[in-house]
């Protein structure tokens, strides 16, 4: 029995587990009825006005705080003249207030280390609307003026009639960015789903004729009905003083007067009696789909009981959805995947749902499939195996967050926040809800769970939504098919679930173990370097950063530029097919079985120039880890059943690919960049044709078959004693032939001249933009520093221009490449979406803003900006696992000195307007451009 099952029963029996700060709390804190107490380090208050607030301390990331504008008002609320008003609010919150002028926090805070979309945002939906903002807290001011604009969007939007003009253009560019199949496809199920209710016709983006002509009236009559003290709450989480940030809160909100103004009241989705039929079909579609749902109640986990019905739950979705999985894994299966869900519907409406992705013409043999799991449960009930691993798992997830309980970040509490004010959802610590969990789990019966499947039949409050593309020769079910589907599933005979489970040892036999040879400190970043007899190299950084996380990755050059070209898409496609049958004697199912309980993954890779291993492991699991490795080098298993699955699931994706603009638009990219080589073809119908499992295995284990020039990488939590032998034990014992290899340059040239293209392809009135430039230069650290901040530097210039001026892109993403391995040459990429008809204008200002920037220097305030918000990242980098490990491995494959790592900030401190007026004489020159514009069809 394992460790955590002992642990769940005996607390069953009453016996003491060790660990759990919660089991002070009394006996009848575990009672059913019992309320779940908020946890006590959130500080909860109520204003005279009203506004609620939520004030905790907690220390990640450090200097950090989370704060929250909640408003308890969304695109539900809106009168018939305000579809999308809602959200037009929270633009305008952004565009002037009492106390900022227009885009001013938006500088201001970028001026402080806060990009804004990245991190300043806010979202509206259907009952409430969010504005987010994470800060810094250790400069005197910042909270200060923070807190402000939230107070100001409380309380002082200005809503200037030129700035509401403005901002029409970038809220329909935004709503035209949703345009498309997606879009087509929820305008023909929503008003089935939501039968008879509000939430079919107050989609938060709106209706473009209200937006097109939009005026101040509408979206004041919206904020000052809707945006009222007892309407709002104010949330601080983070590393400040909690006795400061809650006198902040009351000084900043505690004057806004309580004003009267309409009830807000509750949406609701009627019932029905009878099961409501959606078939969509749409010529963009890629794939079909079909799915069953049932519509019930919204319950709010306030008790210990609403806890223990949301384990069940969890555990019913959890055991079914393993059994989806495994149906997957077979060529026969209809889907190509499936699975069931449950949750918060809308406010006050909940779900429970199976759906699948359909293998084209199969919709009506993939309801049925959905169907009869469903029904064989309800029939013959689960099983106590998958039960058990149920169970352990759950505990497992329990256990892990309460080991991080120190280190969880201040957003994870936000969202906890947000629900107890908008639903009343209890908050409990960590601490107690784990040690609920464990008295709970193991009460929770087979019949109980079996009995769960009642609540997901029947034809009350049920939907079936099928979608499905619109192409010749694909025929579209019937409601008449689809209705046909349930008689037939209740009429079969169905027979039970069979399982097989495994006992066998992970690794069969301990292979002879290697050892280090060699040992080497890098003090300066506590870096321990060793040497293992085989040649594998192996650089370990120990981190508190995480309680229950050790990182590992690993590399060997050569990768896919060692094979044919006409191999080079066998061999990217190779790791995860071979992965996916499975290790040794475990099937991929078997395995999952094998690993209940265990937080541990290995997963192969091979890129353009080397090949790779990456997983991770909590600490307890880091024997599991490393045997996982060991058997992802020498125990690949060729699973044929599973790649036939596999081969289907990718055949169907492809089958309607030239249907998808962006599909399309992307690979005309790919194809015109590269001049048609065959490294660069876009996976096909015919390329699949041509694999075959043996190949891949082949080339799989030519890529690992030898280890010796591997080099691995440990970061987390980690102890170099245990550690140690457990290295030797699997990764010393690695097959190792002294290879040594050298990736070769046989990837397509970069592009040279102008190139401009169109590609005409969609419905939607949308355009996409990419504007590609490139060239050759040395590289350095500097230049490549150098090139990335020039990058920030267009896009805040871009964002500005094309959206804050012109009100023709909601966003703008600018990246930026430099290359040193085989070829040194750098690429910046932008891109943006516009209206089709803007999209020559949009492309004459990015080339203006080109043009000035190569001309004229920034201002120094645009150098602090982007300064700033680099040292803000980099200071949070510095304290993730993830960081290191990259850096790491990136210092190493280069070959550069690892005890320098973590100088950015020495590029960061010498970065001066001189150098980015430099760079961009240098980097946009417009001697290697290519465009591409993706516009709808051409109207015959």
């Amino acid at each position: 029995m394992s460790t955590l099952l002992r642990s769940a029963l005996l607390i069953a029996l009453g016996l003491p587990v060790a660990g759990i700060d919660a089991q002070k709390a009394p006996a009848d804190s575990f009672a059913l009825t019992a309320p779940l107490p908020n946890d006590p380090a959130v500080k909860i208050g109520t204003l005279p006005n009203g506004i609620r607030y939520y004030v905790r301390k907690n220390a990640k990331p450090e200097q950090r705080a989370e704060l929250r504008l909640v408003v308890n008002a969304g695109s539900i609320l809106e009168d018939a003249d305000q579809l999308g008003v809602a959200h037009f609010v929270e633009h305008m919150a952004f565009n002037g207030t009492k106390s900022f002028a227009k885009n001013d926090i938006v500088k201001y805070l970028e001026s402080i280390g806060v990009r804004f979309g990245a991190d300043l945002n806010a979202y509206t939906s259907f009952d409430e609307t969010v504005y987010i903002l994470p800060v810094p807290t250790d400069s005197a001011g910042i909270l200060e003026k923070s807190v402000r604009f939230l107070g100001d969007v409380a309380s002082g939007v200005l809503f200037d009639s030129t700035e509401v003009v403005a901002e029409r253009g970038v809220v329909l560019s935004e709503w035209r960015n949703g345009l498309g199949a997606g879009e087509r496809l929820r305008d023909q199920q929503f008003p089935v789903i939501f039968r008879g209710s509000r939430y079919a016709e107050r989609l938060p983006i709106g209706k473009p004729e209200i937006l097109e002509r939009l005026n101040p009236a509408p979206v004041k009559r919206f904020w000052r009905d809707w945006y009222r003290p007892e309407l709002m709450a104010v949330i601080a989480v983070g590393d400040a003083d909690p006795v400061k940030l809650e006198q902040l809160i009351r000084t900043t909100f505690g004057g806004i007067p309580r004003r009267t103004g309409r009830a807000r009241t509750a949406a609701t989705v009627p019932k029905h009696d009878s099961t409501l039929v959606s078939i969509a079909t749409d010529k963009e579609l890629p794939t079909s789909s079909v799915g069953v749902l049932w519509k019930r109640p919204g319950t709010v986990t306030r008790t210990v009981g609403d806890l223990r019905a949301d384990l069940l739950d969890r555990l019913y979705n959890t055991m079914i959805n393993q059994r989806f999985s495994e149906l997957s894994l077979k060529p026969d299966a209809p889907f190509t995947g499936a699975g069931a869900s449950s949750g918060g519907f809308v406010r006050g409406s909940e779900y429970v749902s199976l759906d699948a992705g359909a293998k084209e013409g199969q919709v009506i043999e993939s309801l049925r499939a959905l169907l009869t799991e469903a029904e064989r449960v309800q029939r013959h009930g689960f099983l106590q195996g998958e039960l058990d691993r149920a169970r352990i798992n759950t505990l497992r997830g329990y256990e892990r967050a309460f080991t991080e309980r120190e280190k969880t970040p201040s957003d994870a509490f936000v969202g906890e926040y947000i629900e107890h004010y908008l639903q009343g959802s209890a908050i409990p610590s960590i601490g107690f809800e784990y040690a609920a969990v464990q008295k709970l789990l193991p009460t929770i019966t087979l019949a109980e769970l079996n009995a769960l499947a009642a609540g997901r039949s029947g034809a009350a409050n049920r939907v079936v939504t099928v979608a499905v593309p619109e192409k010749a020769g694909l025929a579209v079910p019937t409601e008449a098919d689809v209705r046909a589907v349930f008689g037939t599933v209740v009429a079969a005979t169905i027979a039970p679930w069979v399982e097989t489970v495994s006992d066998a040892a992970l690794v069969p036999r301990a292979p002879t173990a290697g050892r280090v040879v060699r040992e080497q400190k890098i003090a300066a970043h506590n870096i321990t370097d060793w040497t293992l007899s085989n040649g594998i190299r192996v650089l370990v950084k120990p981190t508190d950063f995480n309680a229950d996380q050790v990182l590992m990755s690993a590399f060997s050059p050569g990768g896919s530029s060692l094979v044919s070209d006409s191999d080079a898409f066998k061999t990217s496609l190779a790791p995860a097919i071979i992965a996916a049958g499975g290790v040794g004697a475990f099937s991929t199912i078997d395995l999952r079985k094998k690993l209940t309980g265990k937080v541990a993954n290995a997963s192969p890779s091979i890129s353009d120039l080397s090949e790779g291993m990456s997983g991770a492991a909590s600490p307890k699991d880091l024997e599991t880890l490393l045997q996982l490795t060991y058997l992802r080098f020498t125990a690949p298993r060729a699973d044929t059943m599973v790649f036939k699955a596999q081969r289907q699931q990718l055949e169907q994706f492809l089958k309607n690919k030239d249907a998808n603009p962006s599909a399309v638009f992307s690979d005309t990219v790919q194809l015109t960049l590269s001049q048609g080589h065959p490294r660069a073809r876009p996976l096909s119908l015919a390329m699949l044709q041509e694999l075959e499992i043996n190949d891949l295995l082949a080339i799989y284990r030519q890529r690992f078959g030898d280890a010796g020039d591997f080099t691995f990488f440990f970061v987390g939590n980690v102890d170099l004693a245990v550690l140690k032998p457990l290295v030797e034990q699997w990764l010393g014992s690695l097959p190792a032939a002294g290879r040594t290899e050298t990736p070769r340059d046989v990837g397509p040239a970069q592009f040279t001249g102008t190139i401009d293209k169109v590609v005409r392809k969609g419905i939607a009135p949308q355009s996409q933009s990419v504007v590609l430039l490139a060239g050759r230069a040395p590289w350095t650290r500097d230049e490549a520093y150098a090139l990335s901040s020039l990058g920030e530097l267009l896009q805040m210039r871009l964002l500005d221009r094309l959206r804050e001026s012109l009100g023709g892109t909601y966003s703008v993403n600018v990246s930026s490449a430099f290359s040193r391995r085989l070829r040194q040459e750098w690429q910046l990429a932008i891109a943006y979406g516009s209206a089709p008809e803007q999209a020559d204008a949009m492309f004459a200002a990015v080339r203006d803003e080109l043009a000035t920037l190569r001309t004229t220097p920034p201002t120094a305030a645009e150098l602090e900006r982007i300064k700033e918000q680099q040292r803000r990242e980099f200071e949070l980098s510095l304290k993730q696992n993830g960081y290191w490990m990259n850096t790491m491995r990136q210092r190493v494959e280069h070959g550069d000195p690892l005890d320098s790592m973590g100088d950015t900030m020495t590029l960061i401190n010498g970065l001066t307007v001189d150098k980015l007026a430099a760079a961009a004489k240098t980097y946009l020159t417009e001697q290697n451009r290519a465009r591409f514009v993706l516009l709808p069809d051409a109207k015959p």
